[in-house]
């Protein structure tokens, strides 16, 4: 019988800087990934293949914050800041995780709009050592 494993959202954590993110978005919340493929393919003219490396270390991770999480604020100030500061995205569900780095830099501050609901805002921050375990 196939095992049955379980997921909540609750059980993972976004911090930046040391400080736990908070207010997510509905939806996918926060998303992660590698700027590029981990090595390319060169196939030469009698069918012969060859493998180089991508030694690039960039990674992505975009968080998405509902408009009235208290995390808007401190994001867009540390996009204004152009500081360097870690980033780690952690599970802890059945399937743990641990996503992110020593090195990362909020690219901008959020984009704004306004309705007659709560609308969501969207960092994206380059990390620069980035790591998925």
């Amino acid at each position: 019988m196939p095992e049955i494993r379980s997921y909540d959202a609750k059980n993972v954590t976004v911090t930046v800087d040391g400080v736990y993110i908070t207010g997510f978005a509905e939806g996918s919340f926060v998303e992660c990934e590698k700027a590029e493929d981990t090595y390319q393919t060169s196939v030469g003219a009698q069918g012969d293949v060859g493998i180089s490396e991508v030694n690039n270390p960039l990674g992505n991770i975009t968080i998405t914050l509902q408009q009235t999480s208290p995390s808007v604020a401190y994001l867009n100030r540390l996009a204004a800041s152009k500081r360097i500061v870690p980033v780690w995205v952690i599970s802890s569900n059945q399937t743990k995780e641990k996503i992110g780095g020593t090195q990362a830099r909020v690219l901008r501050p959020a984009q704004s709009t306004f309705s007659n609901a709560i609308e969501s805002r969207a960092f994206q921050l380059q990390v620069f050592d980035y790591t998925q375990e």
